[in-house]
């Protein structure tokens, strides 16, 4: 963790624009689960899933899609830090590793940029555990960003 400092900051307006991801006038996926953002810049960022006992599956450890989800999550802000509100983005792969199960504490991702094109991007992330600091998961992911149309 603490890849940040290898990413520019952002403008005033589109970090607080990400720093708001999951506080929309209504509830989606990301409110359910309970994701928030800590950190954004271009092409990276950092969030949160609080530890909850309904997240867990009957084992005692946070059910993996959670995780796939939080990873997922993770690099839509850093994917959109590039972007205005415009330009529209959608996951067409993700592959997930898991490393190790989460029990009893809060998962921090980071996300990040490894290439964008005109219409694909593809990312990386890694989840800890907030406390323990134990690596948890990390994933590829591909997105697929479509462009207004002149």
């Amino acid at each position: 963790m603490g890849r940040e400092g290898q990413f520019g900051e952002l403008d005033e307006q589109t970090r607080d624009r990400w720093l708001g991801y999951g506080k929309w006038g209504r509830d989606y996926y990301p409110n359910l689960v309970g994701f928030y953002v800590e950190e954004v810049r271009r092409d990276y960022c950092r969030m949160r899933l609080p530890y909850r006992p309904i997240l867990e599956q009957p084992a005692g450890v946070v059910h993996g899609g959670a995780i796939a989800s939080l990873i997922d999550s993770v690099v839509v802000p850093a994917i959109g830090s590039a972007y205005d509100a415009s330009v529209g983005f959608a996951t067409i792969d993700l592959h997930v590793q898991y490393l190790a199960g989460l029990r009893e504490e809060d998962a921090v991702a980071e996300g990040w940029i490894v290439q964008r094109g005109r219409s694909i991007v593809f990312c990386e992330a890694e989840v800890v555990g907030a406390t323990s600091g134990t690596r948890l998961a990390r994933g590829q992911l591909t997105y697929k960003v479509t462009h207004p149309k002149s």
